[in-house]
């Protein structure tokens, strides 16, 4: 058998727990962008930095490896809608494809949660999964659509500007991971 078919055997959340999961990853999901807007702002980067370090990704991968698809789903849709109506970022002609890529995003990290592989594999899965249907969105806007505000080359745009915040999701979210099953591990 596999590693990656074996499961880590994490025990099953309670709803009220993955909702309660997936209310404080979308209050992430608006609070930790507007940090790097904030400093972006001061260091004359404009959005800059909130476009190349991806903080928003960070509460809702993260919370699809701790509670789950459902709740990595709902914080992934929910998370650059709640962003959006309170700050009016993502833009509103990126938003449908920001809570799609977030929600592959979260139910990727999710459905990934108990498999038995490092969490950086789990991360790598969930950001190749994300973009991919991102761009499959992005395509269908455009030539099933005919959505003519948006342009191909935003797809590779994305990624390559993106780069640092892929690099950061890599660092951080593997120690935060490990930090918490740890803390898990010491509570027993």
């Amino acid at each position: 058998m596999s590693a990656i078919s074996k499961t880590a055997g994490k025990p099953r959340l309670s709803v009220k727990v993955q909702t309660l999961a997936a209310v404080l990853a979308v209050i992430g999901a608006v609070a930790v962008p507007q940090l790097f807007h904030v400093m972006g702002a001061v260091s004359g980067l404009g959005t800059a930095l909130g476009e190349a370090f991806l903080p928003m990704h960070l509460p809702i991968i993260l919370v699809g490896l701790l509670a789950g698809p459902y709740a990595g789903a709902a914080s992934g849709l929910l998370g650059p809608l709640a962003s959006f109506a309170l700050t009016e970022m993502p833009g509103r002609l990126m938003l449908p494809f920001m809570m799609i890529e977030l929600c592959a995003y979260g139910a990727f990290a999710g459905l990934l949660r108990n498999v038995k592989m490092p969490n950086i594999a789990k991360i790598f899965v969930a950001q190749a999964a994300g973009r991919l249907i991102r761009a499959a969105a992005i395509l269908a806007a455009i030539y099933v659509l005919g959505n003519e505000s948006i342009k191909v080359a935003v797809i590779w745009k994305s990624v390559v500007t993106g780069i640092p915040g892929l690099v950061l999701q890599w660092s951080l979210l593997p120690l935060l991971m490990y930090r918490i099953e740890n803390a898990k591990r010491h509570e027993r």
